[in-house]
């Protein structure tokens, strides 16, 4: 049996002591440290120590490093895990802006590091049942993809604005769930809150097989949300990534002898199936996925199973858009469609 796997953590807020308990556990995986650039001591398994720099991490010999610090410290640390020779699962976005994110892709790439993006919601089991759906045909054609993301302000959230920090989230997966690029995207944002970043966002987007995005995100509400719902020919696929419930609400098929209803030569209303998936914790199987990678040491950011920082750059190119779009108040052309790769 090969060696366990050598990875520190850098990072220790909230998602950070959620990584730090997931590398403790993970099979084939030794946490040897942890670094936290706001000095934070809590969360650190026992038995683990709390190193100082980044320098004294890295000193130790890592196979890979979890970065889950401020976005705007992803390139930094970034850079010196790639110049050490060490991968990097980076907490999304992967950067704050598109040339940080492209340093990062060039930095990684070319040494034929594993190096991966926490998009999460793409290890949801309603989301990964529900792309599994899609491709097999059973919506047909895709219409339209919907997203709700919306709850109260994390006052853990300093350096970003909702676009980047939650819309990030729906950007990718709508891509991801339909295997279609966004080619453009109109968007506006509010601040509420007397922040200086957006703390409300509403954008239409346009993906490569004609199909429209629609996305709501927000700070601004006390109800908490989180749902995803894509409408074909054949009906329309519910994902509540709160629960990890996936709904099918079928167009119905049946003739109706009502005259006045069969002049409506739209959809109908069929059969409603909640469906039973198999539910493990998103963040757990991310981690398999991304330890799998490291120890198949697939070279330039190819790896199956992982979101790779290319997909990564993509997301921020298409946030950047959003932003773009919302100050100057038009619609923002994402230029040729690319299809995303799988996990």
């Amino acid at each position: 049996m090969s060696a366990p796997l050598r990875a520190g953590l850098v990072g220790l807020g909230v998602m950070g002591r959620n990584h730090a308990r997931v590398l403790n556990e993970l099979d084939g995986v030794d946490l040897v440290g942890v670094v936290d650039p706001a000095e934070h001591p809590v969360g650190v398994p026992p038995g683990v120590p709390l190193l100082d720099s980044l320098r004294d991490l890295l000193d130790l010999g890592i196979d890979y490093a979890v970065v889950a610090c401020p976005t705007a410290s992803h390139e930094e640390v970034g850079l010196a895990l790639a110049e050490a020779g060490a991968g990097a699962l980076i907490e999304k976005p992967l950067a704050e802006s598109v040339e940080s994110a492209e340093r990062l892709v060039k930095a990684f790439e070319p040494r034929g590091l594993v190096a991966g993006v926490g998009h999460i919601e793409r290890y949801n089991p309603a989301l990964q049942s529900l792309r599994a759906r899609l491709e097999a045909g059973e919506l047909g054609e895709v219409f339209q993809v919907v997203t709700r993301r919306q709850g109260p302000f994390p006052n853990r959230i300093a350096d970003v604005g909702v676009v980047k920090d939650l819309a990030t989230h729906d950007i990718d997966l709508a891509a991801w769930v339909t295997g279609q690029d966004y080619v453009s995207i109109c968007a506006h944002t509010v601040a509420r809150t007397g922040r200086p970043h957006e703390d409300m966002v509403a954008a239409v987007g346009r993906l490569a097989d004609g199909a429209m995005v629609n996305h709501l995100v927000n700070w601004l509400s006390p109800l908490k949300e989180r749902t995803t719902a894509v409408t074909g020919e054949r009906g329309c696929f519910v994902a509540d990534t709160l629960t990890a419930d996936l709904t099918f609400y079928a167009n119905g098929e049946m003739s109706t002898e009502w005259e006045a209803l069969r002049t409506f030569r739209g959809v109908s209303e069929g059969d409603m199936v909640r469906y039973a998936i198999p539910k493990r914790e998103p963040l757990l199987v991310e981690h398999e996925r991304f330890r799998d990678a490291v120890r198949a040491g697939a070279n330039g950011g190819e790896e199956p199973g992982i979101v790779t920082l290319r997909q990564g750059l993509r997301t921020v190119e298409v946030s950047v858009a959003v932003l773009e779009s919302a100050r100057l108040g038009t619609t923002v052309d994402l230029g040729p469609a690319e299809v995303l790769g799988a996990v």
